[in-house]
């Protein structure tokens, strides 16, 4: 039977069709635009609208196991549909904000957090990834670098561990293919914590040139991100670079524990990504 893969045009939901898609498996693409989609020939792609109920029937005709983006607007409706269509498995694409102890009242975890709990009360089996920070965060920095700007950093030393996009997509693939991970609730992270400071550096080697780092005060900080993010996120982002800069964040799972293969570094997508840096 089917697998349908929501939110096929992101880094994610696109690496794990064309990798079920490359092991023969049927996989249908859903998106809001499936127009927009470039897949390779014989996936089916489909729309999947919030505002049209419909499109969540179809895309679930046929289909057992969901790879889900987290809409905590559609979450319920989600889950009624799936029920109705058969679906047996979702393999969610969570955030390891649900760990944090507000998660209730924070913002992103609330919104994941409403998503876990419409699926744990349903009648399907979960398999529910919560990743931290991804690598690819770092393309926020394309404009200071092409520019040849110093990247503005209230907090450069603190340290997370960043995890690269495709070792989520591999995780998935494995709970969509296998039983091992199948049900489970995994924390996701890189294999070890690196600082904003030694990212930069790996991406100056990347490129071929120093990138210089001007150091900025928080609320320098917040003022800028604030121009494109809401307030709820900036806040959230200032707390955790703050709180790992004298305490980096330990490690979860990674490919590495879970599929027995060694974790994709920071170095490595800086090195796969190079280009979009350097592009004029």
């Amino acid at each position: 039977m089917t697998i349908l893969v929501t939110g096929a045009r992101g880094q994610i939901g696109r690496a794990v069709l064309t990798s079920l898609h490359a092991q023969g498996l049927p996989v249908r693409a859903a998106s809001k635009d499936p127009s927009a989609l470039n897949l390779p020939a014989g996936i089916q792609a489909v729309a999947l609208r919030d505002d049209d109920p419909e499109t969540l029937t179809a895309a679930l005709e046929n289909v057992r196991q969901v790879f889900l983006y987290a809409n905590p607007a559609t979450a319920d409706l989600f889950v009624k549909a799936a029920e109705q269509a058969g679906v047996e498995h979702v393999v969610l694409l969570s955030s390891s904000a649900v760990d944090s102890p507000d998660a209730a009242s924070n913002p992103i975890g609330a919104s994941h957090l409403t998503v876990e709990k419409a699926l744990a009360a349903s009648t399907l089996t979960t398999t529910t990834l919560r990743p931290g920070g991804f690598d690819s965060n770092a393309f926020g920095w394309i404009p200071a670098v092409s520019a040849g700007q110093p990247i503005e950093h209230a907090y450069p030393d603190a340290a997370l561990a960043m995890i690269h996009p495709l070792d989520i997509a591999d995780i998935a693939v494995a709970a969509l293919t296998g039983a091992e991970l199948r049900g489970r609730t995994v924390k996701l992270t890189g294999p070890e914590a690196i600082s904003f400071r030694a990212q930069i550096a790996a991406l100056s080697e990347a490129i071929g040139r120093e990138i210089p780092i001007a150091a900025i005060t928080p609320a320098e900080a917040e003022a800028q991100l604030s121009r494109t993010m809401p307030p709820y996120i900036v806040k959230a982002l200032l707390t955790i670079w703050s709180l790992t800069t004298d305490q980096p964040e330990t490690p979860a799972d990674t490919t590495e524990t879970l599929l027995g293969v060694p974790a994709r570094t920071f170095g490595q997508w800086a090195r796969e990504n190079a280009a979009a840096f350097t592009a004029p």
